[in-house]
């Protein structure tokens, strides 16, 4: 009767004889927004749109991915006085990472307000530009960009040709570039309660928001469909459009709960701390990981509702953003609600 007890061990060794041979498996790669391909980029483009009826030439920067096929499309707004040249780190870090990134540059409140004048002169000309003209000219520049890169994904001959997946459509840009973004992607339009909401925007992300000075920021942002992230600093205040560190915190609580909302709040960062290069008027000393955490958690934010990763959804959701940010750093999440919950 020791027979089959000697059979039924022979088994067990040689089952555990070939599990210790046989590979372990390899677990699934950790999420990291920062990673980038070795691959060098291709050079950024240059080009203008132009709009016969506004007679207005829009000149643009295009940042493409290595690969050659349809990419996430993402547009940048930039800031009063700016170009398309600014904030570049953002263009070359979101392209590296798979999306088509394109710098819009609005005539009437860019470089071109300053750069010719004294230095004495050049704030009251910024002030003058602070209009609600040059912001309702800035929101049609969205739609007029977003069908000419219709035209040229679609043109054989064109550079872009193919290279814009533009069912998935991200907006973002800084100061007065953040409110362009706020009001094509749903917020109903400072003084004249209008909204120019744009349906091709999936998702978007103001820098350095601004608050509404008129009517009630319920009414406001009350309308917004698409998924919201929100970034400012502790010191985010500037010399024009009388916003306050305060000020662009009141945006958050007032989106609705229908939408996935974040928050982003660098402790110490400055109105400029967006950009690349330091301007007149800091006082602090840039904090290098300022950068580090925009870029992580901008590209989480983007690989989450415009490509539906569920491991960058995780890290945004999860615990994922305190490996980048500081203990002052401020991050707030507010998920959707579910269908039927109260709004």
């Amino acid at each position: 009767m020791r027979a089959p007890t000697l059979l039924c061990s022979c088994a067990a060794l040689l089952a555990a004889l070939l599990q210790a041979q046989s590979p372990a498996p390899t677990p699934p790669p950790t999420y990291d927004p920062l990673a980038v391909p070795a691959a060098e980029l291709p050079p950024s483009l240059e080009f203008t749109v132009h709009d016969r009826r506004r007679k207005r030439d829009v000149p643009l920067r295009v940042y493409l991915p290595t690969a050659t096929d349809q990419a996430p499309l993402l547009l940048f707004s930039h800031g009063l006085g700016g170009s398309r040249d600014n904030n570049g780190y953002l263009g070359r870090h979101w392209s590296a990472r798979g999306y088509a990134v394109v710098f819009l540059q609005h005539p009437g409140s860019d470089e071109s307000v300053w750069r010719e004048l004294p230095l004495a002169g050049r704030m009251a000309a910024l002030r003058d530009a602070a209009n609600g003209k040059n912001l309702r000219l800035r929101i049609d520049d969205v739609p007029l960009v977003l069908d000419a890169l219709t035209r040229w994904n679609a043109d054989d001959d064109h550079p872009c040709h193919g290279r814009f997946d533009l069912e998935h459509v991200g907006m973002t840009g800084h100061s007065f570039g953040a409110l362009t973004t706020q009001c094509v992607s749903g917020q109903a339009a400072p003084f004249i309660g209008t909204k120019f909401t744009d349906p091709r925007i999936d998702a978007a992300l103001p820098m350095s928001p601004s608050n509404t000075r008129a009517g009630s920021l319920a009414t406001a942002f009350g309308s917004v469909a698409v998924p919201w992230l929100l970034m400012t600093g502790t010191a985010d205040s500037a010399p024009i459009g009388d916003q306050t560190p305060a000020s662009r915190r009141e945006v958050f609580p007032h989106l609705p709960k229908t939408i996935d909302r974040y928050e982003l709040v660098l402790d110490g960062a400055e109105h400029n701390a967006f950009g690349e290069r330091a301007l007149p008027g800091e006082r602090r000393q840039r904090n290098p990981n300022h950068h580090r955490a925009i870029l992580a958690i901008s590209t989480a934010f983007w690989d989450t509702h415009l490509r539906g990763d569920p491991a960058a959804r995780a890290w945004l959701h999860g615990e994922g953003c305190k490996q980048v940010l500081e203990p002052k750093d401020l991050w707030q999440v507010g998920e959707r609600a579910a269908a039927g919950a109260p709004k």
